[in-house]
């Protein structure tokens, strides 16, 4: 039987609970619910945190660009959150493996195959590939996206049946109802010109997204024929709570 392919995509906010630490029941929470799902599901991530993960443990000196110490923070914990993801996926018979991207390597047909070559045969020998931006040559990340972008591209490059989203709200809320203080989902949408109209341009306190890039993200993946869905990564089994439709979130279909 073909297992389907979901991409999900973490990002800062959902991997530390909204705090400045990397939370390791958070990655425990996800290894569990893709441990439940594995004999249907096989599992790409591509998950923020780098930066996140690296001010747990140090403070830079600096003189020069933000830009330049962001990239510096990342650099440093990239390998502590490989290491997180591993110890907690390790305890529960999950394997991972690393793959660092950049925006450019999209643009090159080579580049291209090469990546769909190498995380096909580690997802075919049952490797979770867990992906970042190569933040220490590329910026776009840092300054823009929050990986929502990079998750997409990959998504569509890997044909993956699924994109899910982990964000820190219950979906895509309808502008009105923010305004009212009484947010409600929308829970299905296929015209995301309409979509756009309900959201606002904030942004997450650790994230660089806001809702604006998942919007962008989804766009990319409806036109790769990949539905997207935009969950409360916060919540416990947030993964299996939207595939038996137990939760309130925001499905962007073709």
């Amino acid at each position: 039987m073909n297992k389907k392919r979901i991409l999900l995509k973490i990002g800062s906010n959902t991997l530390t609970k909204e705090t400045n630490h990397i939370s390791r029941g958070k990655i425990e929470d996800i290894g569990r619910q893709i441990a439940s799902l594995k004999e249907d599901y096989e599992f790409i991530i591509v998950s923020s945190g780098a930066i996140a993960a690296a001010k747990q443990f140090v403070k830079l000196e600096h003189n020069g660009e933000e830009i330049n110490v962001k990239q510096a923070l990342a650099s440093i914990g990239q390998p502590h959150l490989m290491r997180i993801f591993q110890e907690n996926f390790r305890e529960l018979g999950l394997f991972t493996s690393q793959c660092l991207l950049s925006y450019s390597d999209f643009e090159k047909k080579e580049s291209q195959i090469n990546i769909k070559n190498t995380i096909n045969v580690l997802v075919s020998n049952n490797f979770i590939p867990i992906i970042n931006e190569n933040d220490t040559v590329s910026t776009d990340e840092i300054k823009f996206g929050d990986n929502d972008k990079l998750a997409a591209l990959t998504a569509g490059l890997l044909q993956a049946d699924l994109l899910i989203i982990a964000t820190n709200t219950d979906g895509i809320y309808t502008k009105d109802s923010i305004s009212n203080k009484k947010p409600e989902t929308i829970q299905s949408v296929n015209n995301l010109s309409n979509l756009v109209k309900e959201i606002s341009n904030e942004k997450s306190s650790h994230g660089t997204g806001g809702m604006q890039s998942k919007i962008e993200a989804a766009t990319i993946a409806q036109k790769a024929n990949i539905e997207t869905w935009i969950v409360n990564g916060l919540k416990e089994n947030f993964i299996l709570d939207a595939i038996n439709n137990k939760s309130n979130f925001t499905k962007v279909i073709q």
